[in-house]
Formats: structure tokens, sequence, C-alpha cells
């Protein structure tokens, strides 16, 4: 019987390989398979169906199996755990395999959509360009935490701990001045390359008219445009605006039982960065809306006097985001509420 289903549990360099038949029967198993090996194996199987976890390399193997004319699926790994036979205690690589094997044939299962060169070359700027705000917010609190032994305390705005560091800084004892000197350099450095990487966002929102369209929503700039392009394509991984919206963790978790139904706090589900984008865009909104007269800014100014202030806020970005689908899934179809 030929293989029909195969999982691959990734690795750096050793991959373990479970291959089934169409009766579930074991047909190819490798507990360890070279890196340099593994796409020549692949590459000689029929067309089947490729399962991996979502993880480091995934999309770039996904590419490789797809050119050979494979299928291939790409499972979140907290969904594989539960079809693993063997439980904590028997994890091993060839047991993910045939956890992961199992896990890609089930018919409602949801798999990550494999992103293209482009998608990920775009993502890698939002990566970095995070990394670099990263360390700078991080060396700030530094020159902070170095100067509060000096009885130096400083705010938390970073423009007066800039300046009431530069202020202080020859009053400071010997190697104190050469320290929070060098730290000030990291500082402007930081800036400067967070600087450049923000015209690169600019270039790729340019450059793209689907981002353009989706830059005609209020609190959606050209950051959060070029995110939810490399995130999520044109959306057609998603059935409706309510479950994209769900993916991101937008929508309230579910604790109901009896017929009797309970709804807690959002479960902050999905990626954080563009999240934090949407909800940023939604305080935007929010502060705008009060000079508005449209429909989405007497709505917002309504729900924020209701029920408060970041309830509103996270309603708002939860409804970016389902609008946000529709300009990408329905093109220039889309139509902008009155």
């Amino acid at each position: 019987m030929a293989i029909l289903t195969v999982g691959i549990d990734l690795a750096k360099n050793v991959f373990a390989v479970h291959g089934v038949n169409e009766a579930g029967k074991a047909e190819l198993v490798r507990p360890t398979v070279a890196r340099d090996k593994l796409h020549e194996l692949m590459s000689s199987l029929p067309p089947c169906i490729i399962g991996m976890e979502a993880c480091s390399g995934a999309h770039h193997w996904a590419r490789l199996f797809q050119a050979s004319g494979h299928t291939v699926r790409l499972v979140a790994p907290k969904f594989v755990t539960p079809y693993r036979m063997s439980g904590r205690r028997g994890k091993n690589d060839a047991a993910d395999a045939a956890a992961i094997c199992e896990a890609v044939q089930r018919p409602h299962m949801r798999f990550v959509p494999a992103k293209s060169l482009q998608q990920q070359s775009h993502l890698m700027v939002h990566r970095a360009r995070q990394g670099f705000v990263e360390q700078r917010t991080a060396t700030l609190n530094r020159i902070r935490g170095l100067l509060s032994e000096f009885g130096i305390v400083l705010p938390l705005k970073a423009a007066t701990v800039r300046r009431r560091a530069c202020e202080c800084l020859e009053d400071l004892p010997g190697y104190a001045n050469t320290v929070i000197g060098d730290l000030l350099s990291e500082v402007s450095r930081l800036d400067e390359r967070i600087a450049q990487y923000d015209q690169h966002i600019k270039a790729m929102a340019k450059e793209d008219a689907r981002a353009k369209r989706l830059m005609q929503l209020s609190g959606v700039g050209e950051t959060t445009a070029t995110c939810l392009l490399a995130m999520i394509g044109s959306g057609h991984d998603f059935d409706c605006g309510r479950q994209f919206a769900a993916w991101l963790g937008l929508a309230p978790g579910q604790y109901s039982s009896g017929g009797k139904t309970r709804l807690g706090r959002i479960t902050k589900a999905g990626d954080a960065y563009l999240r934090t984008l949407l909800i940023l865009g939604a305080r935007a909104l929010l502060v705008a809306a009060k000079n508005k007269t449209d429909a989405v800014s007497r709505w917002a100014v309504a729900l924020a006097e209701r029920r408060g202030y970041w309830k509103a806020v996270v309603a708002i970005a939860a409804k970016n985001a389902r609008m946000a689908w529709a300009v990408l899934r329905k093109g220039e179809d889309f139509v902008l509420p009155a």
C-alpha cells in the first residue's frame, strides 16, 4: 500500500519521520534522518500529505515539499500533544512524529498556512524592529537603575530619562560617567536603527495596494497594515472576521456548562505583537473619535461611556481586526461603512 500521510518532527540536524498507509499502518518509520537527507527522502515518495509542527524552519520545509508535489499541513504544537500515545514520560522524536502524523488526519484539525518568501521577509522586518525597540527600552531602564544607585531617581518617560541623564552626566564620579555616557550613545544608535526600519515599513506599505486599502481604516497605520499582510496574506484561511479576531485572542474565553453561558476575559491567544498593534490603533481611534461624527466614532464614544475605557479599546481592536479581514478577503469590493 502507498504511503498517504507522513509526520515529520523537525529539529536542527536530526529529524524523525513517520509515514502510514490508507489502513493506518506504519510503512515508513525513520527515527533519525539527517538534515541533508530529508528533502531527498521526501522527494522519493509519491505525492502525499506531510504534517509538521509550526515551528522554526517549518515554512521553509513546507515550500520545499510543496515544490515536490506534496500537500503540506502545519499544525500548532499544542494541538499535537493530545495525540502522543506515550504521554509525557515517553516523549521522544519518534513519538512526536507519530503524533503529528495522527493529528493531521483529524477531519476538524486547524492548520497554519505556510508563508511565502515575501511574507517571511516582511515579517522579519517587524521582528527585527521590535527587537530594537525592546533593546532600547531595556537600555533606558538600565540607565534608570544605575542612576538610582547615586540617588538620582528618574520617571518612566523615555524623553525625561534621556534629558535628565544628559544633565547629570558631568556630576557622576569616575567610571559612572563613562558607563552612563556609553548607554546614552547606545540609545541614540538604537534610535537611528529603529528609524531606518520605520522607513523600510513605509516602503513596504507604499508598494502594496492591499496595505493602502487597510490604511483607510481608522486605527490602522503602515506598521499594522504590513504586519497583517505578512501574517495572514489575503485572509483566505479564515471563514469569517470573528474567527480571525478569535485567532488573535481578542474574543472572550468561554466557560459555559449546563446551558449557562459564561464569558470571561479575552483569551490573548495568537500573535502578541499584532494584537498589540491593533490595541494601540484602537486607543488612537478612541482619542480621535471625540471630534468625529461618523458611525464608528459615535459607536466607540458611546461604548467607552457605557462599558469603560479598556473594554471599549479591546472592542474597537476586535472590530478593526474583523474589518481588516473583510478588506483583505473582499479586496476592491470592500466598502467602508458610512
